[in-house]
Protein backbone atom coordinates (compact mmCIF):
# COMPACT_ATOMS: atom_id res chain seq x y z
CA UNK A 1 0.00 0.00 0.00
CA UNK A 2 1.31 3.41 -0.92
CA UNK A 3 -1.29 5.38 1.06
CA UNK A 4 -3.46 4.61 4.07
CA UNK A 5 -6.26 6.74 5.49
CA UNK A 6 -6.44 6.94 9.26
CA UNK A 7 -9.75 7.80 10.90
CA UNK A 8 -9.26 9.02 14.46
CA UNK A 9 -10.38 11.45 17.12
CA UNK A 10 -10.05 15.23 17.19
CA UNK A 11 -9.52 14.69 20.93
CA UNK A 12 -6.72 12.75 22.60
CA UNK A 13 -8.94 10.69 24.91
CA UNK A 14 -7.98 9.95 28.50
CA UNK A 15 -5.61 7.02 27.96
CA UNK A 16 -2.09 8.05 26.81
CA UNK A 17 -1.97 4.79 24.81
CA UNK A 18 -4.26 6.39 22.20
CA UNK A 19 -1.75 9.18 21.51
CA UNK A 20 1.10 6.66 21.50
CA UNK A 21 -0.72 4.60 18.86
CA UNK A 22 -1.33 7.66 16.66
CA UNK A 23 2.35 8.60 17.01
CA UNK A 24 3.42 5.05 16.14
CA UNK A 25 1.33 5.04 12.96
CA UNK A 26 2.75 8.38 11.83
CA UNK A 27 6.32 7.24 12.45
CA UNK A 28 5.79 3.84 10.83
CA UNK A 29 4.15 5.29 7.73
CA UNK A 30 6.95 7.84 7.32
CA UNK A 31 9.63 5.19 7.66
CA UNK A 32 7.86 2.85 5.21
CA UNK A 33 7.11 5.62 2.67
CA UNK A 34 3.36 5.25 3.10
CA UNK A 35 1.39 8.45 2.52
CA UNK A 36 -0.68 9.29 5.60
CA UNK A 37 -4.18 10.39 4.59
CA UNK A 38 -6.34 11.88 7.33
CA UNK A 39 -8.88 14.57 8.17
CA UNK A 40 -6.39 17.50 8.26
CA UNK A 41 -6.93 18.45 11.91
CA UNK A 42 -4.19 19.88 14.08
CA UNK A 43 -5.83 18.75 17.32
CA UNK A 44 -6.21 15.48 19.21
CA UNK A 45 -5.08 12.18 17.73
CA UNK A 46 -5.31 13.72 14.27
CA UNK A 47 -2.66 16.33 15.05
CA UNK A 48 -0.42 13.78 16.79
CA UNK A 49 -0.63 11.44 13.80
CA UNK A 50 0.24 14.15 11.27
CA UNK A 51 3.05 15.64 13.36
CA UNK A 52 4.65 12.23 13.91
CA UNK A 53 4.62 11.47 10.18
CA UNK A 54 6.00 14.88 9.25
CA UNK A 55 8.67 14.86 11.98
CA UNK A 56 9.93 11.55 10.59
CA UNK A 57 10.13 12.77 7.00
CA UNK A 58 6.79 11.36 5.88
CA UNK A 59 4.20 12.80 3.54
CA UNK A 60 0.76 13.71 4.81
CA UNK A 61 -2.40 14.47 2.86
CA UNK A 62 -5.10 16.24 4.86
CA UNK A 63 -8.70 16.49 3.66
CA UNK A 64 -11.01 18.96 5.38
CA UNK A 65 -14.34 20.66 4.62
CA UNK A 66 -14.10 24.44 4.32
CA UNK A 67 -16.32 25.09 7.33
CA UNK A 68 -13.91 23.17 9.59
CA UNK A 69 -10.90 24.89 8.08
CA UNK A 70 -12.49 28.23 9.03
CA UNK A 71 -12.77 27.09 12.66
CA UNK A 72 -8.95 27.08 12.78
CA UNK A 73 -8.59 23.36 13.46
CA UNK A 74 -6.73 22.76 10.19
CA UNK A 75 -3.09 21.66 10.21
CA UNK A 76 -1.25 24.16 8.03
CA UNK A 77 2.06 22.29 7.70
CA UNK A 78 0.90 19.32 5.63
CA UNK A 79 2.46 18.02 2.43
CA UNK A 80 -0.89 18.46 0.68
CA UNK A 81 -4.21 19.90 1.79
CA UNK A 82 -7.52 19.30 0.01
CA UNK A 83 -10.47 21.49 1.02
CA UNK A 84 -13.91 20.07 0.24
CA UNK A 85 -17.40 21.53 0.46
CA UNK A 86 -18.97 18.76 2.54
CA UNK A 87 -18.14 16.00 4.99
CA UNK A 88 -19.30 13.46 2.40
CA UNK A 89 -16.88 14.85 -0.19
CA UNK A 90 -14.14 14.64 2.44
CA UNK A 91 -14.74 10.91 2.91
CA UNK A 92 -14.93 10.39 -0.85
CA UNK A 93 -11.56 12.07 -1.45
CA UNK A 94 -9.97 10.16 1.42
CA UNK A 95 -11.31 6.90 0.00
CA UNK A 96 -10.12 7.68 -3.52
CA UNK A 97 -6.63 8.67 -2.37
CA UNK A 98 -6.08 5.67 -0.05
CA UNK A 99 -5.13 2.04 -0.59
CA UNK A 100 -6.48 1.04 2.83
CA UNK A 101 -7.95 2.36 6.07
CA UNK A 102 -7.04 2.21 9.75
CA UNK A 103 -9.48 3.11 12.51
CA UNK A 104 -8.01 4.50 15.73
CA UNK A 105 -10.04 5.46 18.81
CA UNK A 106 -12.33 8.42 18.26
CA UNK A 107 -15.85 9.73 18.62
CA UNK A 108 -18.93 10.02 16.43
CA UNK A 109 -16.99 11.27 13.39
CA UNK A 110 -14.60 8.33 13.52
CA UNK A 111 -17.49 5.88 13.74
CA UNK A 112 -19.25 7.65 10.87
CA UNK A 113 -16.13 7.33 8.72
CA UNK A 114 -15.63 3.69 9.68
CA UNK A 115 -19.19 2.62 8.98
CA UNK A 116 -19.42 4.51 5.71
CA UNK A 117 -16.18 3.01 4.37
CA UNK A 118 -17.26 -0.41 5.67
CA UNK A 119 -20.66 -0.09 3.97
CA UNK A 120 -18.96 0.92 0.73
CA UNK A 121 -16.88 -2.26 0.93
CA UNK A 122 -19.99 -4.35 1.66
CA UNK A 123 -21.60 -2.86 -1.44
CA UNK A 124 -18.46 -3.61 -3.53
CA UNK A 125 -17.69 0.06 -4.12
CA UNK A 126 -14.10 -0.72 -3.11
CA UNK A 127 -12.07 -3.74 -2.06
CA UNK A 128 -9.48 -2.00 0.13
CA UNK A 129 -8.48 -3.40 3.52
CA UNK A 130 -10.03 -1.87 6.64
CA UNK A 131 -8.23 -2.33 9.93
CA UNK A 132 -9.40 -1.51 13.44
CA UNK A 133 -6.48 -0.67 15.73
CA UNK A 134 -8.07 -1.79 19.00
CA UNK A 135 -5.89 0.20 21.40
CA UNK A 136 -6.48 -0.93 24.98
CA UNK A 137 -9.69 -2.74 24.02
CA UNK A 138 -11.33 0.53 22.92
CA UNK A 139 -13.46 -1.18 20.26
CA UNK A 140 -14.46 -4.34 22.15
CA UNK A 141 -18.01 -3.10 22.79
CA UNK A 142 -18.44 -2.09 19.16
CA UNK A 143 -17.15 -5.47 17.98
CA UNK A 144 -19.56 -7.21 20.35
CA UNK A 145 -22.40 -5.16 18.87
CA UNK A 146 -21.37 -6.06 15.32
CA UNK A 147 -21.44 -9.72 16.35
CA UNK A 148 -24.89 -9.07 17.88
CA UNK A 149 -26.09 -7.73 14.51
CA UNK A 150 -24.97 -11.00 12.94
CA UNK A 151 -26.48 -13.13 15.74
CA UNK A 152 -29.82 -11.37 15.26
CA UNK A 153 -29.88 -11.74 11.49
CA UNK A 154 -29.11 -8.20 10.33
CA UNK A 155 -25.78 -8.87 8.65
CA UNK A 156 -24.37 -11.92 6.91
CA UNK A 157 -21.56 -13.86 8.55
CA UNK A 158 -19.34 -13.08 5.55
CA UNK A 159 -19.54 -9.37 6.44
CA UNK A 160 -17.64 -10.05 9.67
CA UNK A 161 -14.53 -10.52 7.52
CA UNK A 162 -14.80 -7.15 5.76
CA UNK A 163 -12.44 -5.65 8.35
CA UNK A 164 -9.50 -6.82 10.44
CA UNK A 165 -8.79 -6.17 14.11
CA UNK A 166 -5.54 -6.12 16.07
CA UNK A 167 -4.31 -4.52 19.25
CA UNK A 168 -0.89 -3.62 17.81
CA UNK A 169 0.21 -1.98 14.59
CA UNK A 170 2.56 -4.68 13.19
CA UNK A 171 -0.14 -7.36 13.46
CA UNK A 172 -2.77 -5.04 12.00
CA UNK A 173 -0.62 -4.13 9.00
CA UNK A 174 0.18 -7.80 8.37
CA UNK A 175 -3.52 -8.67 8.47
CA UNK A 176 -4.15 -5.85 6.01
CA UNK A 177 -1.57 -7.34 3.64
CA UNK A 178 1.19 -4.80 4.26
CA UNK A 179 4.72 -6.13 4.84
CA UNK A 180 6.10 -4.96 8.17
CA UNK A 181 9.68 -3.78 8.49
CA UNK A 182 10.29 -3.86 12.22
CA UNK A 183 13.32 -5.20 14.11
CA UNK A 184 13.68 -5.33 17.90
CA UNK A 185 10.60 -3.16 18.36
CA UNK A 186 11.77 -0.39 15.99
CA UNK A 187 10.33 0.48 12.60
CA UNK A 188 12.87 0.41 9.77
Amino acid sequence: MKSIAVFCGANKGFDPAYAAAAREIGQAFAQQNILTVYGAGNVGLMGILADAALENGGKVLGVIPGFLQKKEVCHMGLTELVVTKTMHERKQVMAERSDGFIILPGGFGTLDEFFEILTWRQLHLHNKPIGIFDVGGFYQHLLAHVKQMWNRGFIREAYLSLFMVADNLPDLLLKMGEPVNIVEGKWL
